[in-house]
């Protein structure tokens, strides 16, 4: 996937650009409203991060002038502007998704997962194993429809470990794509992000298993204790 970053803060544009590249993905970075005004209509992008705050020319302007002239690639907005009013603006003029500074990048990376789902046609919106049930949109695991609360990272890992039910999730990949431009995230990490799960699901019917030397499997509790009983 090839994406344009319109982001005018250097540190910021570094790492999100670091985090984007992590994922596998192309990056063009751009600092100047004017720049990608004209850059979103000749360029042959997948997905756009648009801040809204940019010299030369506001990203909202970017924004309506690339939609005026039926460019379709999604926007995801960046912004500190944290009113209502600016939400629903970004949105009316034809963003895909907003988020308010400061973000985590886990939660960055999430949301673009999901804008190229749909772009792509598919549906899988909801994430389910038994009762408990990640919506990928609203970013929110619910269990028999109680609120779980998480944080973005364990809402992170969460998802990676839920979309491939049933199946090993290399630890390797949970550092990579876990990992954010504040502080490096160790496979020491991983176990401490996946003891905290552990503790939080064994009520819920819900268990992480190690492979070791491979990865995590999450799978529902009465299937580990099945194949345990099949051995």
């Amino acid at each position: 996937m090839r994406i344009l970053l319109v982001e005018d803060d250097p540190a910021l544009s570094l790492g999100v650009a670091s985090g984007l590249e992590r994922e596998g993905w192309s990056v063009d970075v751009l600092g100047d409203g004017e720049q990608a005004q004209s850059e979103g209509l000749v360029g042959q992008y997948d997905l756009c991060i648009l801040d809204l705050g940019l010299p030369r020319r506001d990203g909202m302007d970017v924004l309506r002038h690339w939609r005026s002239r039926g460019v379709r690639m999604p926007v995801m907005l960046l912004t500190a502007r944290d009113e209502l009013r600016d939400r629903v603006a970004g949105l009316d003029a034809g963003a895909d998704d907003y988020l308010v500074k400061p973000f985590d990048l886990p939660e960055l990376l999430a949301r673009i997962r999901a804008l190229k789902r749909r772009a792509e046609g598919r549906l899988e919106e909801v994430l389910k194993l038994g009762a408990l049930q990640l919506d990928l949109t609203q970013r929110e695991l619910t269990h028999d429809g109680e609120r779980v609360a998480l944080s973005p990272r364990e809402l992170a890992l969460t998802e990676m470990l839920m979309a491939k039910a049933g199946r090993v999730v290399p630890k390797d990949s949970i550092v990579t794509r876990l990992s954010s431009w504040e502080a490096d995230f160790s496979e020491n990490s991983v176990e401490v992000y996946v003891h905290r799960l552990r503790k939080r699901f064994c009520e819920l019917g819900v268990v992480i298993r190690t492979v070791r030397g491979f990865g995590y499997v999450m799978e529902l509790a009465n299937q580990t204790e099945a194949a345990a009983g099949n051995t």
